[in-house]
């Protein structure tokens, strides 16, 4: 893509910043927002900052029909020398565009969006909460325009970034989530959109986790859509298990969405030489570890919580209570590594972050 300057129009007026220790996910809105419109023949045009606002789409747009769209989430962070720092924002970068090619729109080109990004932070730089745990959330997502009921792609796309300052996700401490094994609905299967982060994974997993509330469960854990026998993720995050010291995780095989923080901590582990073991794992295999007291933790890793550890699963009306339903020592160090290292409170030996100028 040709390079291209970033408009920027300023709000005249500025929104009142919420309370840091009061703060939700996803509710509170920055003051403006980057677009960058894409049409067939022209490729990605019009790039600017402008006040946050409502957005206009036709009725007819193919988003709304066939579900052409793409996401991304992760974080901001205040550091310790007053500075603000991105996490690894290459990786979703990279992740955003091989949603892109799944969902057959046009790629977007790194070092621009990562440029976009640096831009529109510097600008809302002060949106950054400064309390601990808390972060700004960015959500960079792609949408397509087109006004037309024909199945097909769309030949104009908008990619737009949103940011949200949020909170800390333990509010009242670090607690093991419970966790209902799902057997019924499938989230993804290999060759479908499982690698991907769009829209219909997360609408189609709705019903499986409102099931799941509903009986005091926290997460559902997602099996293999073939045989409904292996584990696959645990609602929007990857999942790992520590059995006989062995510390597994599923293997990444066509329909497992390829986490930055799965990534992070398998980085992580082997800095520490302890390897990670990427394979195929049943739930009778975790169930038989349980039976014999082998099974020591269960975490899911993601943007939001970095790491949850799991303290109990239910499988087919069989409950694993894991590590006595506490936070593990490797979840609990896995989580401080990593938010230190976040956060400047830690060194960085992997040059994972990205500071914002």
């Amino acid at each position: 893509m040709e390079k291209q300057r970033i408009r920027v129009e300023l709000s005249t007026t500025k929104k009142e910043k919420p309370v840091s220790d009061q703060l939700e996910f996803g509710k509170e809105f920055t003051d403006h927002m980057f677009i960058m419109d894409y049409t067939e023949g022209k490729d990605w045009h019009d790039a600017r900052i402008v006040p946050y606002q409502p957005i206009t789409l036709d009725p007819a747009a193919v988003i709304f029909h066939y579900g052409q769209t793409v996401f991304e989430g992760l974080k901001a962070y205040h550091r310790e020398d007053g500075t603000v720092g991105l996490f690894r924002p290459e990786k979703n970068i990279e992740r955003l565009n091989q949603s892109n090619y799944r969902l057959s729109m046009p790629e977007i080109d790194h070092e621009f969006a990562l440029e976009a990004l640096k831009k529109l932070i510097q600008i809302e730089k002060d949106w950054v909460p400064t309390s601990a745990g808390t972060s700004l959330y960015i959500r960079p997502f792609v949408i397509a325009t087109e006004s037309s009921l024909n199945v097909a792609a769309s030949t104009s796309y908008r990619f737009m970034i949103i940011l949200s300052p949020v909170g800390s996700y333990y509010k009242e401490g670090m607690n093991p989530v419970r966790i209902l094994v799902e057997n019924e609905y499938i989230r993804a299967v290999p060759g479908g959109t499982g690698t991907a982060k769009t829209a219909g994974n997360y609408a189609s997993g709705l019903k499986a986790q409102e099931k799941a509330e509903k009986e005091g469960y926290a997460q559902v854990l997602w099996l293999d859509g073939i045989e409904k026998k292996y584990v696959e993720e645990v609602g929007s995050m990857n999942i790992f298990f520590k059995i006989n010291g062995e510390i597994i995780t599923p293997a990444l095989n066509g329909s497992i969405l390829e986490g930055v923080t799965r990534n992070s901590i398998i980085r992580l582990l082997a800095h520490w030489n302890m390897p990670v073991t990427e394979r195929k794992i049943s739930m009778a295999e975790v169930s038989a570890a349980h039976k014999e007291g082998l099974l020591e933790e269960v975490f899911g890793t993601g943007t939001a919580a970095v790491i949850s550890p799991v303290g109990e699963f239910n499988w087919q009306g069989e409950k694993m209570v894991v590590n006595e339903g506490e936070t593990g020592h490797l979840s609990k160090k896995l989580y401080d590594t990593i938010t230190r290292i976040q956060t400047g409170k830690e060194a960085d030996p992997f040059d994972w972050i990205v500071h914002v100028e």
